[in-house]
């Protein structure tokens, strides 16, 4: 859902820009602007001389200007690092004990741990996915369970079959998971 705002907002800020953009070189190479617009010409300046100077003798002005452009410039650098930050472990270092290493591929470790929990008895579907660094990976399971299920059951089952397995097959020391259970929709049943 987040992923989803995110694009739209990026989407009506792109749009917004392009056409404030295009509207002012449009003016600028002679199109005729309509009434409401800002700028009447294309010699005409986006901030007067007046408008330029009103603040400059109050003390207060530059600094105001200075802190909220840092702001500015901080929070989309925090929102730029937010979105190429990756969500999901590219690749996981197995310890093959000859002290070189090799690297598997971290959705083939996901696909084999979604497929193995997707067997176990009552679970409908299995999502998984790595998150953390490649040498210290942690699993991240949502599991939509069969409404006749014990969930402690299941969630005993997945920590004992198939995060062991995904652990031992990627020799890793540890594999701490976060599993999120939730309870497949079904019709009421009639009692008669």
């Amino acid at each position: 859902m987040l992923r989803t705002v995110d694009r739209v907002l990026v989407g009506v800020a792109g749009l917004l820009l392009l056409a404030v953009g295009g509207a002012v070189l449009a003016v600028g190479l002679g199109a005729k602007p309509p009434s409401w617009w800002l700028h009447h010409g294309r010699h005409d300046v986006l901030l007067t001389t007046a408008e330029r100077t009103r603040w400059r003798a109050e003390a207060w002005w530059w600094p105001t200007v200075i802190a909220a452009l840092a702001l500015l410039v901080l929070l989309a650098l925090w929102w730029l690092v937010a979105v190429l930050r990756r969500r999901r472990l590219g690749e996981v270092l197995v310890d093959t004990g000859d002290g070189a290493g090799a690297l598997l591929r971290g959705r083939a470790l996901e696909g084999v741990l979604a497929a193995e929990a997707g067997r176990l008895d009552g679970v409908s579907h299995a999502h998984a996915r790595l998150t953390g660094r490649r040498d210290a990976p942690a699993a991240h399971v949502r599991l939509l369970l069969e409404p006749h299920v014990d969930p402690a059951t299941t969630l005993d089952r997945l920590t004992a079959e198939a995060l062991a397995h995904a652990r031992d097959s990627a020799a890793l020391p540890a594999l701490p998971a976060t599993v999120r259970l939730k309870a497949a929709k079904h019709k009421a049943q009639r009692v008669s």
